[in-house]
């Protein structure tokens, strides 16, 4: 979400002629807008229907000299269009007094019983399995998809902005948009052909890209797939239709008729086919709803045509308008195939009227329809395959082939504007700061400077704390890839420093071999799980923002070595070695230990040489790239399991201890349809053996004033260390289910959430006895019962900032326990 809010950042920064433009207003005899009326220009198929408020706008290459508007329970007006653009016009629809007689008029909320579209909606449902490519066994057929990306509602104050000097020339592309009427500049386009592969058997789809193309980007995947990801496909007779991480009721889902309104509004043949038209409409505001219409075949029941606008009310950010049309075309005069697929989003800051933005187009083509071509499932096997560079670069005689649609005057524009203005000095520092947002890094030639945001830092041991870091970076396709940093704590006056190589072997089972050492300062009390990442670094090491002092940090040596492989998709196993010395890196916290029965001697050094086997399966992650390092473009919507079992070895290089730990993670989101998201985390963990401080299972805690995943905010840290656990998160966002039905906080568009966490531990008496510390830390473990806490919180407040309130559950008398306590965080969500 965060690369995506970049990029429309970016474009945000940064004059074809139609014969046919009208908008206007649609009221009825007593001034009321009129809205879901009917708009079309006569003697073609061009129309629409009035929003909320009873506007319209339409737009066609052709010249139309009439204009029909007309609705249900009211006399139809035609408007005569003498001009090729008319614009603001206003239409009164008279009352049909005849027609009151004859059908019933919807208005507001429609009944339930004895209301003809529901009946015809419950055909649909009791034939939607049998239409489309679900009929098939196996099916086939080639894709071809458009993106593209405009700034919207241009003006003379955009136009004169100092930030577009030197780039004047792009706003000779300016055009005006056919849904909503606003002008717009072109700014992006991609083109992908792919071909689509399926099995209702196996219940397995494959697609294989075969070209693409954009303006401006042709060498980032990464970039090209995230905005295509935005725009996931979807099943119009599925009950939810999910996009931008949220699950939108359809207006042919089961649940429907407790959300919408519908209105059998006309019949008519479409082609040689017979169809009813349904006009729906959202019975309450604030849910994730559409309105709009469909035409149904009266025999099959099946979709012939169907458009979707989303409910201005919809909590959801950054999104302003949505619209989807989708066109059906006939098999054997039986079995309708979706052709075409239309999907344009409006995303701006503010969800006024007036203010500007960037659409988001995605059209989609479908052609070539082949079925019943057996294929073995393991044709279906998504397996990583070798970057082709030439898919990325074709000419233009494979694009004026196998386009399934022609590019109009604006869309062959963008390639030629884009190349003009990769060479303008005020766009390349323009995309160069966007650049650092979305990634990062500061590019410079195959070397990027960063974390940026990871060069200034503060804690108790270090005081301020300056990073200074990059890798070397070609492409994301690279197969090599070396980091490093060096760092330096103003307070205890010493340098740090970390540096890594990784080395993809093979692509197809992502064989990759990694080392490096690191010599930093950590906080390893806010994970269960010691990283082995030789540049990993927690946000408690190191945030200005936090509860009480933060000393409790310790001195480490890491190095490590692993070679990892993917034997199929998303599964990951690695085999790793690390070698790492703990000291504690302040006098006010110790992980010393006693190094003799007698307890006469203590070690204030920790040596541990360890191997570990992990394995680790995601299934729904999506990724992009060919390189040793894969962009993520899911980030937690998809399922986490690992394994990880450890061998620890004394002897080799002074290693101290023999031990095995075996540690699970499982953590799994579910969309609960219109209720939100739910997301559930459970560990578990046990050290077989003794051993010190420094190499046992610390309960996370959280004294920063930040939200953070996995933790428990109200322990302090190392306030309960275990050598066996059980740990559960739960959380639940109800993306503002409750809060739009409370008047008052429904237009606030906030969104509430609710957690709870638990945990349960031991730790051994020889454990106990082994640790040399007795003031900080005091060795607890929560092996009386399991501890909880509860949290409420408010998302979304001006749609960046978290807030959480945090209860705990138990243990309250433990000394200087915190039994209340508020965190916050920021992140950009739809």
């Amino acid at each position: 979400m965060k690369k995506f809010l970049v990029l429309f950042t970016l474009l945000f920064s940064v004059v074809s002629f139609a014969q046919t433009k009208v908008s206007g207003r649609v009221f009825d005899e007593d001034g009321e807008p009129v809205p879901y009326a009917n708009v079309i220009l006569v003697d073609s198929n061009i129309g629409t229907i009035t929003n909320e408020n009873g506007k319209f706008y339409l737009e066609s290459d052709k010249k139309y000299n009439l204009l029909r508007v007309s609705f249900v329970g009211f006399k139809t007006q035609d408007i005569e269009l003498t001009k090729s653009s008319t614009y603001n016009l206003e239409i009164t629809l008279p009352s049909d007094s005849e027609a009151l007689q004859e059908v019933i008029v919807y208005s507001g909320k429609t009944s339930k019983k004895n209301n003809p579209a529901i009946d015809i909606l419950r055909k649909i449902w009791e034939n939607k399995r049998q239409n489309g490519v679900k009929q098939f066994d196996y099916y086939e057929y080639d894709k071809y998809e458009k993106l593209e990306f405009d700034i919207n509602t241009i003006d003379s104050s955009l136009i004169n902005s100092k930030i577009f000097n030197g780039m004047e020339f792009i706003f000779d592309q300016v055009d005006t948009n056919a849904v909503t009427g606003k002008t717009y500049l072109p700014i992006f386009l991609n083109e992908a052909l792919s071909a689509v592969y399926g099995s209702n058997v196996h219940n397995k789809e494959k697609e294989v890209l075969k070209g693409n193309k954009n303006s401006g980007f042709s060498d980032n995947q990464s970039l090209i797939q995230y905005i295509k990801d935005l725009y996931n496909d979807y099943d119009i007779y599925n009950n939810y239709i999910k996009f931008f991480d949220k699950s939108f009721v359809s207006p042919l889902s089961r649940t429907g008729i407790d959300n919408y309104n519908y209105v059998l509004s006309d019949s008519a043949y479409i082609g040689d086919k017979y169809c009813y038209k349904i006009v729906y409409y959202p019975r309450r505001k604030g849910e994730l709803t559409f309105k709009g219409d469909f035409w149904v075949n009266d025999t099959t029941w099946a979709i012939k045509e169907i458009n979707m606008t989303m409910n201005k009310g919809a909590n959801i950010n950054w999104v302003k308008e949505v619209y989807i049309e989708q066109e059906f075309d006939v098999l054997n005069d039986s079995i309708f195939l979706i052709t075409r697929d239309h999907f344009m989003t409006d995303f701006t800051f503010r969800k006024k009227e007036e203010s500007r933005g960037v659409y988001g187009k995605r059209t989609t083509l479908y052609d070539h329809y082949k079925f019943d071509v057996d294929r073995p499932k393991e044709f279906y096997k998504n397996q990583s395959e070798i970057y082709n560079d030439s898919v990325y670069f074709r000419e233009d005689e494979f694009w004026d082939k196998n386009r399934m649609e022609s590019l109009n005057k604006d869309e062959r524009q963008v390639y030629k504007m884009l190349d003009t203005l990769k060479t303008v000095d005020a766009f390349k520092r323009i995309y160069s700061i966007g650049t650092v947002l979305a990634t990062n890094y500061w590019e410079f030639d195959g070397w990027d400077y960063g974390p940026v945001f990871s060069t200034f830092g503060f804690n108790d041991v270090e005081g301020v704390r300056l990073r200074a870091g990059g890798r070397t970076y070609q492409s994301q396709n690279d197969r090599f890839r070396l980091q490093g940093f060096l760092a330096y704590g103003f307070k205890d006056d010493k340098f740090k420093y970390g540096a890594s190589a990784k080395y993809l072997i093979d692509i197809p089972t992502r064989l990759t071999i990694e080392g490096g050492n690191r010599r930093d300062v950590e906080q390893l009390g806010a994970s269960l799980t010691n990283t082995s990442d030789v540049l990993g670094r927690s946000l408690a090491s190191s945030s200005v923002l936090t509860v009480g002092s933060n000393s409790s940090l310790t001195n480490i040596n890491l190095t490590s070595l692993a070679l990892s492989f993917e034997p199929f998709e998303n599964f990951k196993v690695r085999f790793g070695s690390t070698y790492r010395t703990l000291e504690s890196a302040s006098k006010d916290f110790s992980i010393a230990y006693y190094e003799d029965e007698a307890q006469t001697e203590i070690s204030k050094v920790t040596k541990q040489t360890e191997f570990s086997t992990l394995i680790k399966y995601t299934p729904g992650r999506k990724t992009t790239g060919y390189g040793v390092e894969q962009f993520v473009l899911n980030d937690e919507d998809y399922a986490e399991l690992f394994l990880n079992f450890s061998h620890g070895m004394s002897g080799p290089f002074g290693s101290d201890f023999d031990y095995d730990k075996v540690q699970f993670f499982y953590r799994q989101p579910i969309q609960v349809g219109g209720f939100g998201k739910f997301t559930s985390t459970f560990e578990a963990g046990k050290t077989y053996g003794e051993v010190p401080l420094g190499l046992l299972d610390v309960v996370p805690g959280n004294q920063t004033l930040f939200s953070i995943l996995g933790t428990f905010p109200l322990l302090d840290y190392y306030e309960f260390v275990t050598d066996s656990y059980v740990s559960l998160h739960m959380e639940h966002n109800f993306n503002g289910r409750l809060f739009s039905r409370i008047p008052g906080l429904r237009d606030l568009d906030l969104r509430e959430i609710i957690s709870f966490r638990a945990v349960y531990g031991e730790l051994s008496d020889e454990n106990k006895a082994l640790n040399a510390s007795f003031t900080n830390p005091v060795l607890v473990a929560p092996d009386r019962k399991p501890y909880w806490s509860y949290s409420f919180g408010v998302g979304n407040i001006f749609r960046i900032f978290r807030l959480d309130f945090h209860f705990r559950g138990n243990y309250r008398s433990l000394p200087d326990v915190r039994n209340f306590g508020m965190t916050g965080g920021f992140g950009f969500y739809f």
